[in-house]
């Protein structure tokens, strides 16, 4: 009986432990935490410079504040030929969505690349791939110093590992992020009517999404390898 009652109080203890290290067990990765905790508190984002395809000058926070309206960012390089390619197919659908709807005043969509090799031609014609419509759709490019490019995609949560041939493996998904610059929900890529749904809430005064209350954990990210073809 000693040692029933013994092994049962390890377990008590173990999963008191879990409980008060997962949020209550809403959370059982280290991004589900940190998706979690940004839809509960929005984070600001660093004032990184923006390279090609951007006004010389021009910064993130200047460019949102200046446009006044929720965007919805994603991270790419123009040379993949995978996750970049789907995601691009799923911001077209959404440019598609936003148009037909009227939307177009309430939300946009901003795609940044992560490559400092990606140049103002290489950014227009992927946008001209894509039938982008620059009053909904807009292309950056990387910041020119490494340490604001570093310090940009940390903030997103974005991982970029070198592979052979120059290419990248890079993990995805959608940023909602206020006018003001705060990174407000993450979305799993795959999802984009639910990064579209919450940025439309937004728009209407509203602080999290439809459906998704505060204790919920948000979706795990996708780490799919994104390879392109050779430059």
């Amino acid at each position: 009986m000693k040692l029933l009652a013994a092994i049962a109080l390890v377990c008590a203890a173990g999963l008191g432990a879990l409980y008060a290290q997962t949020d209550g067990f809403s959370v059982l990765t280290t991004e589900g935490a940190r998706r979690l905790a940004i839809a509960r508190h929005p984070r600001p984002l660093p004032d990184a410079a923006l390279g090609a395809g951007s006004v010389a000058g021009d910064s993130l926070l200047r460019t949102l504040r200046a446009d006044g309206r929720v965007a919805i960012v994603d991270f790419v390089y123009t040379r993949c030929l995978s996750l970049c390619l789907a995601m691009g197919s799923e911001f077209q659908q959404l440019q598609n969505a936003i148009r037909l709807r009227g939307w177009q005043d309430r939300v946009r969509l901003v795609s940044i690349s992560f490559d400092p090799a990606d140049t103002g031609d290489d950014l227009a014609r992927y946008a001209r791939d894509f039938h982008a419509d620059p009053a909904i759709w807009r292309f950056y490019g990387a910041p020119a110093r490494p340490r604001q490019r570093a310090d940009l995609l940390r903030a997103f949560g974005i991982v970029v590992v070198p592979a052979p041939l120059g290419q990248f493996v890079h993990n995805a998904a959608y940023h909602i992020v206020a006018p003001d610059g705060r990174l407000v929900y993450v979305v799993d890529y795959g999802s984009p009517r639910q990064a579209l749904r919450f940025a439309l809430h937004m728009t209407s005064g509203g602080r999290r999404a439809p459906g998704v209350p505060a204790s919920a954990a948000p979706p795990t990210v996708r780490r799919v390898p994104a390879v392109g073809r050779t430059p």
